[in-house]
């Protein structure tokens, strides 16, 4: 019987539910040889198939295959509909297999908890309906981080609100009721899993763009602060060069001058649709883990956005973006909802590092020696 498995991949990117079919193995084969390598904890690339139809060997085969590029952290993000479609009673059945995989091949991980991100929140099981920010939410977010947490012991880091930026800019939430809510989950959860940090991510791109700054230290909570970055304008156009998105990165340490800073999901695409291409994807690459030795000390973690491209037409995007202010004559779509949404979807698309026809580009090879080069940072 086949298998399904439900993962996020990409939250704070394209809020998209991604669910991989996993197909009967084809015959076994001899088991390669166990190859010995160090692993970098702060270092990540988030682990992803080219195709939602997969086998579990070939899943295995791609999870062996980061693995040894000495990255150290993958990311999971979870919905909590799936992970507990009736209270108290949880679907470990697709985390079990996802995280088995990340343990087998010594990853750490990063969790993602859809709570808050960006202007969508949730999404909530049925049995919890529409609930806002507050004690019931609270308890129930305690008891099913407790519960993941418990069952999950290489979870080190957890990440409740994502996207802050857009949350408190378009979608209407109060920075008072959510520090009070986040403040109360910490204190509870720290209690349950001291060795564990909590955070909170923003988009560091929207903020530069949008000049959103404040909101990051209107919310210095946790034990880190992670951020998103694409090198993108309003329009989700790459708008950067390699040189000026490393001086970008520089901007989260100085809006985090108090505590480590995370790079949650850092990438570069390489659809010519948004001006992205593989030469200026192996540069920042290049670039990007430059920024991240000159200052591991103060950073958390640094984990690669991502390690296989999709379909095109898979990277559907949920949620709305305000309209641009730019038009050109009566009636023009530029700048508008669908408009934005097209590009961040084939940006996303063409992140990864290596093509849905398993062409490597460029950046894998790059990226594995900029690991190595890292490895002891």
């Amino acid at each position: 019987m086949d298998k399904k498995i439900l993962g996020v991949i990409g939250a704070a990117i394209a809020i998209a539910m991604a669910i991989l079919v996993l197909l009967p193995n084809s015959p076994p084969n001899s088991p390669p040889e166990p190859i010995s390598i160090s692993h970098n904890e702060k270092l990540g690339i988030v682990v992803n198939p080219p195709s939602r139809e997969v086998t579990l060997d070939q899943l295995k085969k791609v999870y062996s295959e980061a693995s040894l590029t000495g990255i150290g952290r993958n990311n999971l993000y979870l919905f909590w509909n799936h992970i507990e479609p009736q209270k108290d009673q949880y679907n470990w059945k697709d985390t079990d297999i996802m995280m088995s995989l990340n343990k087998q091949n010594d990853l750490a991980v990063t969790l993602y908890f859809s709570v808050v991100n960006g202007r969508i929140t949730g999404p909530y099981p049925d049995w919890m309906g529409e609930p806002r920010l507050g004690q019931a939410l609270e308890k129930n977010l305690v008891k099913t981080l407790d519960a993941i947490l418990s069952r999950y012991g290489i979870v080190d880091h957890v990440i409740i609100g994502g996207e802050l930026d857009s949350y408190f800019n378009d979608a209407g939430g109060n920075v008072e009721q959510y520090n009070e809510f986040f403040n109360n989950v910490y204190t509870e959860l720290k209690q349950k899993h001291p060795n564990v940090q909590v955070g909170n991510a923003f988009s560091l791109h929207n903020i530069v763009n949008k000049n959103l700054e404040h909101y990051v230290s209107d919310v210095d909570m946790g034990d880190f602060v992670a951020f998103t970055y694409l090198p993108v304008d309003r329009l989700n156009d790459i708008s950067k060069t390699p040189e000026d998105a490393q001086k970008d990165l520089q901007k989260a340490l100085d809006l985090v001058p108090d505590k480590k800073i995370g790079i949650f999901e850092i990438s570069w695409s390489t659809s010519d649709f948004v001006m992205g291409s593989e030469q200026n994807q192996t540069k920042f690459i290049s670039e990007s883990y430059d920024f991240y030795r000159k200052n591991a000390s103060k950073i958390e973690f640094f984990t690669w956005y991502r390690q296989y491209d999709r379909p095109e037409g898979t990277c559907g995007i949920e949620q709305n973006f305000p309209s641009s202010k730019i038009t050109i004559g009566a009636g023009s779509g530029l700048g508008g909802n669908e408009y934005v949404k097209e590009r961040l979807s084939k940006y996303t698309c063409n992140a990864g590092l290596i093509k849905t026809d398993n062409t490597q580009k460029s950046g894998w090879a790059e990226i594995k020696k900029q690991i190595q080069l890292s490895a002891n940072s």
